[in-house]
């Protein structure tokens, strides 16, 4: 698979190399960047892709004399961050500026897919004056591309800032003619990143209850400042048959909102965010959703959301030599109502035992040419306890568990 789709981006390179050689109403242009990444964690941590995707550390798991296998670190190198990206333009249609975009990296698709070429971005754009259509695959809109996290690290201030991409219909309305006020509706679906439920994470979950994720968002971008707010729902149908073989059609359904802002003074960026999220597994989030009642005669279930506080906040400062810092906290709010139990298997969510989550990173980032040099230093700290089902799902008698990451990443840019 990953020499095909290299091999169909140098041939579809070439191609609309030599047609915009003659019609200059096409272009196609290549770009991307290998990447490399060096880290030692003081700790065993939960993550994704052999530990590059770090959310937080594991909690305590003692031997049979008492000793926390946990509390041992580990090393990588990996590259499997480098990333393609193509172009392309045309001619107008339907009265709108065209054009397309497809990005993969080797990431991979899940841990056994590491070295992997995976699909990231895949759009079809149509660009009017003050209205443009997106369709495909790309960041979730709660990920804000004008406002997220500057980290050397790839999670990107994962799991505070939602991260996830998901294949979509994006409208986007300018409502003044400089396009500074906007209003965004996306109808989303899920792909790599995926919903928890009793068959595991997966698509199936949001494909079986029909309706797409909506989100709407209000935004203000302007030359110095960005700022908006953003509203989303999340409809899921965990099971269409009970435990018992009986029909179901139970539902769970799920809010999020979010507010951000992003200031630019010259060599100076502030970026902050908050959310509140319910059911943000996909999200790569703390939360999901539990089992509220159980009827062990029918095996009907029901469900209830657990939702999360998040907030995180970045500044840098530098261009040639970037100085920045990012800091995180999220909240384990608990569930909407009383739960069932408290063993780990009645429940579909990330970091179902765990109260909060912060982190602080400062990095610095040196820039030269189409080259990059950057060092950060993660610390994340997770309070681990035990759950009662009988105040919501909420975490209580907590211990805290913190890893300390030390990341250098070489970048060429092309």
């Amino acid at each position: 698979m990953n020499k095909k789709f290299v091999l169909t981006l140098l041939i579809l390179l070439i191609t609309f190399t030599l047609i915009n050689a003659q019609d200059k109403t096409w272009g196609f242009t290549l770009s991307g960047y290998v990447k490399s990444d060096i880290f030692y964690d003081s700790r065993q941590v939960v993550s994704a892709r052999e530990g590059h995707f770090l959310y937080f550390p594991l909690g305590e798991a003692l031997d049979k004399n008492g000793t926390d296998i946990n509390a041992k670190g580990s090393f990588d190198i990996l590259s499997i961050q480098t990333r393609l990206n193509g172009k392309l333009t045309g001619p107008d249609a339907f009265g709108a500026k065209s054009s397309a975009m497809i990005e993969g990296e080797f990431f991979g698709t899940s841990d056994a897919d590491v070295n992997g070429f995976r699909l990231r971005h895949a759009t079809v754009n149509l660009d009017w004056k003050t209205t443009s259509l997106m369709v495909g695959q790309f960041w979730h809109p709660m990920f804000v591309t004008d406002v997220f996290p500057g980290t050397v690290s790839f999670n990107t201030g994962a799991p505070f800032q939602p991260f996830t991409r998901n294949p979509q219909i994006r409208w986007t309305q300018g409502l003044d003619d400089k396009n500074t006020i906007r209003l965004m509706l996306t109808a989303y679906s899920e792909r790599d990143f995926q919903s928890m439920g009793p068959s595991g994470a997966g698509s199936v979950y949001l494909r079986n209850a029909i309706l797409p994720g909506l989100d709407l968002q209000l935004q203000y971008k302007g030359e110095s400042i960005v700022f908006g707010i953003a509203g989303d729902f999340k409809m899921l149908k965990p099971r269409l048959i009970t435990t018992k073989e009986i029909s179901t059609d139970e539902t769970v359904k799920s809010f999020a909102g979010e507010g951000y802002l992003k200031f630019i003074s010259k060599e100076f960026t502030l970026k902050l965010e908050g959310a509140y999220v319910q059911n943000g597994a996909d999200m790569s989030m703390l939360g999901g959703y539990a089992l509220k009642t159980l009827d062990t005669i029918t095996g009907a279930e029901t469900y209830s959301p657990i939702s999360v506080l998040s907030v995180w906040g970045d500044i840098s400062y530098g261009k040639d030599i970037e100085f920045g810092i990012f800091g995180g906290y999220t909240k384990n709010l608990g569930a909407s109502d009383n739960l069932y139990s408290n063993l780990a298997a009645f429940y579909y969510s990330r970091g179902y035992n765990i109260d909060a989550v912060y982190r602080v990173s400062p990095r610095i980032i040196f820039n030269s040419g189409k080259a990059r040099i950057s060092a950060e230093l993660e610390t994340t700290g997770a309070a681990y306890g035990t759950v009662n089902k009988d105040n919501k799902g909420k975490v209580e008698n907590t211990k805290s568990f913190v890893n300390v990451r030390g990341l250098l990443a070489f970048y060429y840019f092309f």
